[in-house]
């Protein structure tokens, strides 16, 4: 399979929002739980951001999320 995903569905790990970033997986979670960064989408155990999100999220300056 050669295709490649659309950015609007692109579903990334901690590791990856970390890499993106440039922050710890600890910093990601402790900025969601006070509120400070865009809550996940869960696929059973299996924690996911969408990639345009995240990138919406930082082109507004990283607004607290409510």
């Amino acid at each position: 399979m050669s295709g490649s995903v659309p950015n609007e569905v692109l579903l990334i790990d901690a590791a990856e929002v970390s890499r993106m970033l440039a922050i710890s997986t600890r910093t990601i979670w402790r900025l969601l739980s006070a509120g400070r960064f865009p809550k996940p989408i869960r696929i059973g155990r299996s924690v996911r951001w969408k990639r345009d999100t995240l990138v919406d999220w930082i082109a507004e300056g990283c607004p607290e999320v409510k």
